[in-house]
């Protein structure tokens, strides 16, 4: 009787624990706008950067960091998503919400094909599979899938597109049309908070698939594979399964990209693309629920700075110094920003990798458990005195 009380309100403790968790995030992304203005990163097209590629990172995440399958190939399904958003707009309706569902559930199917045929593999050769599905589905995309894809040109939206179930209620509206919500336009803030709810609810279904019977099978399987395999378990279900659910994320995302920017290109379906989601889950904390969206924000703030500065911004910069101090620094700076900032991210991710292997949210937690300790040996000593 005891323990089944005991359970009851552990379990009690732990959904009141989720609710605050989700509620605090909620608060937390929506006020954006808000706390992000003193750093220059509250304007719209930023803060869509920011949520779009956390559903990516988070998504990833649930592979990665559960399973610890490491895949090269996750830009097909952000491709994917974008293309298949795209012609939703092009055939059906400016509406977002349909254009979403075949987004993620298009991404799905590939993920479950790709899946089936990678998961065979595990380790290294895990990895080279996909890398080699993104790099030919980037090819089929840029080349030989042109009446679908038009190629290097990109999807984009024209005047004559047929969209059936807007033409049906409504005469078609001069100009291009633009990407709505039952009639509020996605641009802007309005665009923003609806990929912030949208990430909202993707979080909340990521902390539901940590806090599982299916979570904890993941992580076993990441833990010791082998073992589950001698025990009987068949493990490659769940791994399928994990590699379905984090494609139908970056799907998502991809879909969300097409909504704030109308226009699907090959490029997304880079392996750079790939790279650039490890980065920032690896960044923030491989395994952790906010590891990858603390990733996914430092990077594209400091891509939102460093990608922009010139040599003429420099030369702003460094007018203080004498004409050769100043020609001398530009020349050793430059390199590191505009087109060749991605050295400035290496250089930040190898400091961070040495000494946080756990990435930034290990960082946290030393410094927490540091503050912790020396508070608990603070009240200890006065303890003593007294």
């Amino acid at each position: 009787m005891m323990n089944s009380i005991k359970q009851q309100l552990m379990n009690l403790f732990k959904k009141q624990s989720d609710l605050t968790t989700i509620l605090l995030f909620a608060a937390g992304v929506l006020t954006m706008p808000i706390w992000l203005d003193p750093i220059g990163a509250n304007y719209p097209d930023l803060l869509q950067k920011f949520v779009i590629f956390g559903i990516f990172a988070v998504g990833y995440n649930i592979l990665f960091g559960l399973t610890g399958y490491l895949s090269f190939g996750h830009a097909v399904f952000l491709g994917v998503g974008s293309y298949t958003a795209v012609w939703s707009f092009k055939l059906f309706t400016m509406n977002v919400l349909p254009a979403m569902l075949f987004a993620t559930l298009i991404s799905g199917l590939i993920a479950a094909a790709i899946g089936f045929v990678s998961m065979r593999r595990s380790g290294i050769y895990f990895s080279i599979l996909t890398l080699a599905f993104a790099q030919m589905f980037y090819n089929l995309a840029y080349s030989v899938l042109i009446p679908i894809t038009n190629g290097e040109t990109g999807l984009q939206l024209r005047m004559h597109d047929i969209r059936i179930i807007d033409n049906y209620f409504s005469d078609p509206a001069p100009g291009l049309p633009s990407t709505e919500l039952f009639g509020m336009s996605m641009n802007g803030y309005s665009g923003f908070y609806f990929c912030a709810v949208v990430l909202i609810l993707a979080f909340y279904v990521a902390m539901k698939i940590f806090r599982s019977p299916f979570g904890m099978k993941l992580k076993a399987i990441k833990s010791n594979q082998h073992r589950m395999r001698y025990t009987g378990s068949d493990t490659r279900p769940y791994l399928i399964t994990a590699f379905i659910i984090s494609g139908m994320f970056a799907g998502l995302a991809g879909g969300l990209l097409a909504v704030t920017d109308p226009l699907a290109g090959a490029e997304r379906m880079q392996w750079t693309a790939s790279g650039e989601v490890i980065l920032m889950t690896i960044l923030g904390g491989v395994g952790t629920l906010f590891g990858p969206l603390l990733g996914v924000g430092i990077i594209k703030y400091l891509e939102n700075i460093f990608s922009t500065i010139n040599e003429s911004v420099l030369q702003q910069i460094f007018s203080f110094l004498p004409q050769w101090g100043e020609n001398f620094m530009v020349a050793i700076v430059s390199p590191f920003v505009g087109d060749g900032w991605h050295l400035t991210l290496g250089i930040l991710f190898m400091i961070i990798i040495i000494f946080l292997p756990g990435g930034l949210m290990e960082g946290f937690q030393k410094i927490k458990k540091r503050y912790l300790t020396k508070g608990v040996e603070d009240s200890e000593s006065t303890t003593k005195q007294e």
